[in-house]
């Protein structure tokens, strides 16, 4: 049987003052910082966790972000290291749908997307503080045409529309992928983790923790739905890793982010 392999997307960088990364931590000065995605390659499917930023929307909506992306840091040039073509990624799923984390998700248009049920709630519906987060909507350009009561249904797994699975909970969503709710950062925050043939688990905190530095300093970042739940989540992170033996993957670490090995390399 096929092994799965997981494939780390570089989509380019951004920059952010240390006051917003490390909230109230009498930190300052411009931090540049990794955005990737990430392709699993699985006997059931190619799945995506995360899509990167689109450059043109980035730098016309949050220019302050300095955005830096080739064209080869695009989610069809990181594909095409693999010699994969968007429409060959069956599922897109979403840690949350902040621009740095969806951008790419409208290249993989014969994709189901799968997302956390509160998550798409938050996206269809942002409020006032997070409409420049949630400002990107150009892999579902007509979903906030929906009328506010059209209801997502109230189980485990619904169906929204053709193109999109929500969950809640944790879920193993494919055998060895598993999907570990950790709210806060927004409403619906999912972090990933792949257990492998032949390595410790990869656990991916997505936005629940941008950095081994923040979670050394248990330090969340700024920009944060609810605080309180965001620090639980770091903690669950810590615990989830000790618990499963796993290795945390931060989303937006350039210390880390320098010694993990990107496509076309695979971790099996």
């Amino acid at each position: 049987m096929k092994k799965t392999k997981v494939y780390l997307l570089d989509g380019g960088s951004m920059a952010l003052d240390r006051s917003y990364l490390y909230l109230n931590a009498g930190l300052t000065g411009d931090e540049r910082f990794p955005v990737y995605g990430v392709l699993i390659d699985h006997p059931e499917g190619r799945f995506i966790f995360d899509t990167g930023f689109d450059f043109g929307h980035t730098c016309e909506t949050v220019p302050f972000t300095k955005p830096s992306q080739t064209p080869v840091q695009t989610i069809p040039g990181q594909l095409d290291l693999l010699r994969v073509r968007p429409s060959e990624i069956t599922h897109v799923i979403n840690s949350h749908y902040h621009i740095d984390h969806c951008g790419g998700n409208k290249h993989c248009s014969h994709a189901t997307t799968i997302c956390h049920k509160c998550e798409l709630e938050a996206f269809r519906f942002p409020q006032e503080s997070e409409k420049l987060g949630y400002s990107d909507t150009s892999f579902a350009p007509h979903l906030r045409d929906q009328p506010a009561d059209d209801a997502l249904g109230s189980g485990e797994l619904d169906i929204f529309t053709p193109r999109f699975e929500t969950l809640t909970g944790d879920q193993e969503i494919a055998k060895g992928v598993y999907l570990f709710e950790t709210l806060g950062h927004t409403a619906g925050h999912y972090s990933l983790m792949v257990k492998l043939a032949h390595r410790r688990p990869m656990l991916f905190t997505a936005d629940a923790c941008y950095s081994q530095k923040n979670l050394d300093m248990m330090c969340i970042q700024a920009g944060n739905r609810d605080e309180d739940q965001t620090r639980a989540s770091m903690q669950r992170l810590k615990d989830l890793a000790e618990l499963h033996d796993a290795d945390l993957f931060f989303s937006h670490d350039a210390e880390s982010y320098a010694n993990y090995q990107k496509a076309p390399y695979a971790y099996t």
